[in-house]
């Protein structure tokens, strides 16, 4: 029976990158995504790349703790457990903490952090009762730096790598590995009508690269924080 990645966010960018890399490693694949038709054209394109493999795609706002936890029931009951967990679903709105719209820190906090927590917690026991599993929590250099257009982004990034932080300490005697994930500015759609050259971001790929690079560490060791930035540096 193949492993099993649970990937959040799955239909684009680091997501996507995340897929196609385990997926071209024998994995079979959980997601989710807001966007019901992507979910089909992501579904359809892994069925024919990786036709021995099995694939649970669910249309699901993380956003709501209801659509966090209904999602996680139909994973287990469609593949199981998660040998891998990704959570990678995230919103960004620019904007300064003093003038930002109400209701951009609850809607990121309630995307970028409280959808990793509820999440997390869903699949923790059964990660714990077979001693084994690996969370990656996908978070930003914006968790690191601060940044003046970026308030509430920043904010829930900064909490996103303290609860990583903080499950890394609490799984480490159960034999559970936890990775922070800190990206630099990478092509996704989050920079799409920027008037910046592809070749000044990072690529998904190399993201998904250093995931599976740490995946694949003896049990002996684990990767506590990838800290990945574009090598002309951040924009």
């Amino acid at each position: 029976m193949s492993k099993h990645i649970l990937v959040t966010g799955g239909t684009k960018g680091i997501g996507r990158a995340i897929i196609e890399k385990f997926g071209l490693e024998g994995f079979s694949v959980s997601t989710c995504s807001r966007n019901e038709s992507d979910l089909v054209e992501l579904k359809a394109d892994f069925q024919r790349k990786f036709p021995s493999q099995s694939i649970f795609t669910m249309k699901a706002d993380l956003s709501k703790k209801e659509e966090v936890m209904s999602f996680s029931e139909k994973v287990k009951e469609n593949i199981g457990c998660p040998d891998v967990l990704i959570n990678n679903t995230g919103v960004f709105l620019p904007g300064a903490i003093h003038t930002e719209p109400d209701g951009n820190l609850e809607l990121m906090i309630q995307t970028n952090l409280y959808s990793a927590y509820y999440l997390t917690r869903a699949f923790t026991p059964e990660f714990i009762e077979k001693q084994s599993g690996h969370i990656f929590s996908i978070g930003s250099i914006a968790g690191l730096t601060a940044y003046s257009n970026g308030g509430s982004y920043a904010i829930s990034k900064w909490a996103m790598l303290g609860f990583t932080k903080c499950l890394r300490q609490e799984l480490k005697d159960f034999n559970i590995k936890v990775t922070s994930v800190l990206p630099g500015a990478t092509f996704t759609a989050s920079w799409a009508g920027v008037e910046i050259p592809e070749e000044r971001f990072m690529k998904s790929e190399d993201v998904a690269e250093s995931i599976w690079g740490a995946y694949n560490l003896s049990p002996n060791s684990v990767v506590e924080e990838i800290v990945i930035r574009p090598q002309l540096g951040d924009l």
